[in-house]
């Protein structure tokens, strides 16, 4: 018999769940609170259920607790990039930051990516398989248990396309957006896409409040096929197109993501194509020097470049920031420590 993954469950499957083995109704609320919001780490924990239908838990549900394999403390900034064990053997990344308008957490949502963007360590292994909702949901509370801080955003833009694993995904964004659980705001959750456009439209008619963060990396089709293979299935307009459906669906401003790579996507006339492209759309631009990863040729350009290209994109009235560098000390980029850590 499978056993039932209760952290996955929402409140109202919790109830017919807990209806399903015999007991009441209001044993669903007292199990949702120990999981949700008091985060334990075994059904033992449960002080105001009996030790007999605890027992009876543990033989017909999975319950979800990861493993803190290691934790890298950055020097320069506090962030932490911790590799957490699944039950199954496998290993994910998330990292927890610091800032003054509170603490993020960014989250993986596959183990491994099939995507295969050129620049990126996750990918390079291949996808092995989706995270469930409530592995998502535990990156969370394990570190929030960990630091003894409180998370007030989070980003899906660890390892994996989220949009890969949309089901899960969805279902995520409910639980991590309850009252009845941590309940972060819907507006405090970005998620990050490399363009796939009919989850993305599928997404906008879901009518969430989420921020929806795109991963651009290129003013050109033909750039984007050299760095991102998902563009040799979506072109460079239909994505936009998708983006300017989901602003309309939900109010909600999109965010680009644009790695600068030298010699690559960051002259002054990809910066003028760039804002050529956006223009119309209301967006914020996040400029991400490229990070490092041995197995890719990509390097960063010079801070005066990267400089240039921001400057180019405000004097046609575009949103943009170079994004602070968080962790650059302890394997900052997607997939460097879990990939690191299996070689050793």
């Amino acid at each position: 018999m499978k056993k039932t993954d209760i952290k996955s469950l929402n409140k109202k499957e919790l109830e017919e769940f807990i209806l399903q083995t015999g007991e009441k109704k209001f044993r669903a609320g007292q199990i949702y609170q120990w999981i949700h919001q008091k985060q334990i780490a075994s059904l033992d924990e449960m002080t105001n259920i009996s030790e007999a239908y605890r027992k009876h838990l543990w033989q017909v549900c999975e319950f979800t607790c990861l493993k803190i394999v290691t934790v890298q403390t950055s020097k320069i900034d506090g962030t932490k990039k911790y590799l957490f064990e699944l039950s199954d053997g496998n290993r994910i990344e998330s990292v927890f930051m610091r800032y003054k308008h509170g603490n993020s957490v960014c989250i993986s949502s596959q183990v491994g990516c099939r995507m295969g963007c050129r620049f990126c360590a996750s990918t390079l292994d291949g996808l092995v398989r989706n995270l469930t909702p409530a592995e998502m949901l535990d990156q969370i509370y394990r570190i929030e248990k960990d630091t003894k801080e409180r998370v007030s955003n989070v980003v899906v833009m660890g390892m994996g396309e989220p949009l890969d694993n949309y089901d899960n995904l969805v279902k995520f964004i409910q639980l991590l957006t309850d009252e009845n659980g941590l309940n972060i705001s819907q507006r405090n959750l970005t998620v990050s896409t490399c363009g796939l456009v009919p989850k993305m439209l599928q997404l906008a008619d879901e009518k969430l409040q989420i921020t929806l963060a795109l991963s651009l990396h290129a003013s050109s089709q033909e750039t984007r096929r050299r760095l991102m293979p998902v563009a040799d299935s979506y072109g460079l307009s239909e994505v936009l197109s998708a983006c300017r459906y989901y602003f309309a669906q939900t109010g909600r401003r999109i965010t680009f993501e644009y790695s600068l790579a030298a010699g690559v996507n960051d002259s002054p006339g990809d910066a003028a194509k760039l804002a050529e492209l956006i223009g119309d759309i209301n967006c914020h631009v996040n400029l991400i020097p490229v990070n490092p990863v041995e197995e890719r040729t990509y390097v960063q350009p010079e801070e005066a470049a990267v400089r240039r290209f921001q400057n180019k994109l405000e004097k046609y009235g575009i949103n943009v920031t170079i994004r602070r560098e968080m962790g650059r000390d302890i394997d900052g980029a997607c997939g460097q420590l879990r990939k690191r850590y299996t070689e050793r």
